[in-house]
């Protein structure tokens, strides 16, 4: 691994990162001089524990490497475990400059079929999963700040095109993604104090929980780019993660293969006033007039 790089010396936790976008991100940032966290549980896609330690695999590629890296097994969207979490980067390389969350699962099924427990494990691990994580490293860093030491700290939240846009089949993961959105908005003015930015990706890549989604887009590519991998989405949440990131804060990031864009979300439309309380008799022709200057929203996915 570097021992000089756009990363060199910054120590980062990713969560979720013993396989697919996570594992590219440990491995990113290692090659660019990070010192790094690897968090995960094991667990299977739908979240059930396993006997397996990707974590620890992940460490050892990064070790082989020349890189500094050591692994977690803590449940991101436990407040103790988020907290454990933080503590070990601090304990273990003396402090930490980057959170990337990546953590999360599927459990797919139509809002008519999906079962309470579906909603509430989705939930809990992608948005308490970020809160938590986030709520503690920035703990952290108010109490450097505070102090007197100067923070250059970065937070990468991962939301989704199903959080964006909506995706049928995917109520919980969607609503969950969505409020990631919200939540890095949030973070990005309340944190900036303190010396922290914070911005989100929405990435498209192959994964376990994308490949079913996506199994038209798995077949090998004729010209040699896999659009699809993983690793097309490291390099922009390792700029992210950079000092050279410090004026961008509250963005959100779409990416895909070698494409990337700035998201731009909820906007305020072209109001109509009529300067009192509406009758709601009038408002069939008013909501038509607003629809009529307003843009046409993104399709749907699945719709």
């Amino acid at each position: 691994m570097a021992t000089e790089g756009i990363c060199a010396g910054r120590i980062v936790i990713i969560t979720g990162a013993g396989r697919g976008i996570g594992r590219a991100h440990a491995l990113a940032f290692a090659a660019e001089g990070a010192k790094v966290v690897v968090n995960d549980l094991g667990s299977t896609l739908s979240g059930e524990s396993t006997a397996e330690t990707p974590a620890e695999q992940v460490v050892s590629e990064i070790r082989a490497a020349g890189g500094e890296a050591v692994a977690n097994g803590d449940d991101v969207a436990s407040w103790e475990g988020a907290q454990r979490l933080i503590q070990q980067a601090v304990d273990t390389f003396g402090g930490l400059d980057v959170l990337v969350n990546n953590a999360g699962f599927v459990r797919d099924r139509m809002l008519v079929n999906l079962a309470e427990d579906e909603w509430d494990s989705v939930v809990r691990v992608h948005l308490k999963g970020h809160f938590a994580t986030m709520r503690h490293a920035a703990a952290y860093w108010r109490a450097e700040s505070k102090a007197g030491r100067t923070v250059d700290a970065r937070i990468i939240n991962t939301s989704s095109g199903a959080g964006l846009q909506g995706s049928v089949g995917q109520g919980n993961y969607g609503a969950a993604k969505a409020g990631i959105a919200g939540l890095t908005l949030t973070a990005a003015a309340e944190f900036g104090r303190y010396g922290v930015t914070v911005n989100a990706i929405a990435p498209s890549a192959r994964t376990r929980m994308t490949e079913t989604v996506f199994a038209d887009m798995m077949a090998a590519p004729d010209d040699g780019f896999d659009a699809m991998a993983p690793e097309n989405i490291s390099p922009i949440v390792v700029w992210l993660g950079s000092a050279e990131s410090a004026g961008v804060t509250g963005r959100m990031f779409e990416v895909e293969g070698g494409r990337l864009a700035l998201a731009e979300g909820w906007r305020h439309g072209v109001p109509v006033d009529r300067g009192a309380r509406w009758n709601p008799a009038e408002l069939g022709t008013v909501v038509s007039e607003l629809i009529a200057k307003g843009a046409t929203p993104e399709p749907v996915y699945g719709a």
